[in-house]
């Protein structure tokens, strides 16, 4: 059985992504939470950056206005607001520029456009969130991109699919709705070695249990939306570049002409200040709740790699300091109706897409119509839950009921 500890997890590693050890005169990640991008004094002392709402910028002088000399120019390229949670974001995920996009989606979008071009080849994990498939398989295809899928357990194995043409990897780990842990390092290893370009969407585990950088990645991207924003209340995405990347993700980003709402970009700060206590909730009650299904009679099995019975569970432990509240279970076989009414009788599990916020979801899925370079053969109906604030007795009990409203339907 897997343990949660939060104080032997996350202080065990001299890594800026979780709780740990802060290097000599830095400080731990629960304080730059609270600091990061926040500069009271600019604004009369007051602690949460205001919100700048705005597209003019005035200039006073026709110098100014010609060359543009000045911190803020136009409410597109930026504002205090904005300039606040790019720079929280960018110091905790360790990278040197981030930029901000109107979803997680809209962030995935803007870094692959940044360094693709007509004739160009990407490798992208099969088991990356579908609408970034959708994105391969239409726009990028469309411009003359051209999409290998592969197999995410593949590692160093994947420099096999590398072409004179391949321009980048795309990965996703652990994987979106079957949570394969990838090996990072290695697939970095052969992309130095081949001269490509690592993305890696990091936002189930957060900067707080996850540095890509430290991984060997180029751009880290997190769908905001999820933990960061934390309240289910507002749309937004991340893009964050070490300096190689950083030029190549401005341009990408300013020519699509993206830009994060006002009021979601200052609850993304407000969330912000509470997102490693509430991670650190979400990690212990969904390994409660993992261990817990892993124990019912109606499971075949969970898919959540701090369980240490999870086939990824070792990488999860050499790369990361912590997980998240997602995961998903893999029931025994049953009717339709059956998972219906286990479905329909939950009152604390909603259904309904996205996750990260303080509630707790529940939606089946099935991968047969889109897995390409892999094939998924599960026991029974998959379900991927995520555990929100909530007490767990009182999940387990709704679940409780669930299972018993299935086997009653069954019967």
């Amino acid at each position: 059985m897997a343990s949660f500890d939060s104080e032997t997890r996350t202080d065990s590693k001299d890594n800026p992504s979780g709780g740990e050890t802060a290097h000599e005169g830095a400080h731990h990640t629960a304080t730059r939470l609270v600091h990061a991008g926040r500069d009271p004094k600019a604004h009369e002392g007051f602690v949460n950056t205001p919100v700048y709402r705005g597209s003019t910028v005035l200039f006073e002088t026709v110098a100014e206005l010609e060359t543009g000399n000045r911190r803020y120019t136009y409410g597109r390229k930026g504002t205090p607001t904005i300039e606040a949670l790019e720079s929280a974001i960018a110091e905790l995920e360790g990278g040197v520029r981030t930029v901000l996009a109107p979803s997680g989606l809209a962030a995935i979008s803007s870094a692959l456009l940044a360094f693709v071009e007509a004739g160009d080849h990407i490798l992208v994990s099969d088991s990356v969130y579908r609408p970034t498939r959708l994105l391969c398989d239409g726009l990028l295809k469309r411009l003359g991109v051209e999409t290998t899928y592969y197999d995410p357990l593949l590692g160093a194995g994947i420099e096999a699919l590398v072409r004179e043409n391949t321009r980048l990897v795309f990965v996703e780990s652990p994987g979106s709705q079957t949570f394969e842990m990838q090996d990072i390092p290695a697939i970095a290893k052969v992309c130095r070695a081949r001269g490509l370009w690592l993305i890696a969407d990091n936002t189930w585990a957060s900067p707080l249990y996850c540095n890509p950088f430290r991984l060997g990645v180029d751009v880290s991207i997190q769908a905001g939306t999820k933990y960061v924003v934390g309240h289910a209340d507002a749309m937004l995405g991340t893009i964050t570049a070490n300096e190689r990347a950083r030029n190549a993700i401005l341009r990408g980003n300013q020519a699509l002409g993206l830009v994060a709402g006002s009021e979601e970009v200052y609850l993304a700060l407000r969330g912000l200040r509470t997102l490693g206590v509430r991670l650190e909730r979400h990690w212990q009650a969904a390994l409660e709740m993992a261990e817990w299904l892993s124990a019912r009679p109606e499971v075949a099995r969970v898919l959540y790699p701090a369980l240490e019975s999870d086939p990824g569970h070792d990488i999860w432990r050499r790369d990361y300091t912590g997980a998240s509240g997602l995961f998903s279970v893999i029931l025994k076989p049953i009717a339709k109706p059956a998972l219906v009414a286990f479905l329909e009788s939950l009152t604390l599990f909603g259904m309904g897409y996205s996750w990260g916020g303080y509630e707790s979801l529940v939606v089946p899925f099935d991968l047969h119509g889109y897995r390409t370079a892999t094939q998924w053969r599960p026991e029974g109906p998959a379900l991927r839950f995520h555990i929100g604030l909530e007490d767990v007795r009182d999940l387990k009990r709704d679940l409780a009921r669930g299972f018993a409203a299935m086997a009653a339907a069954t019967s």
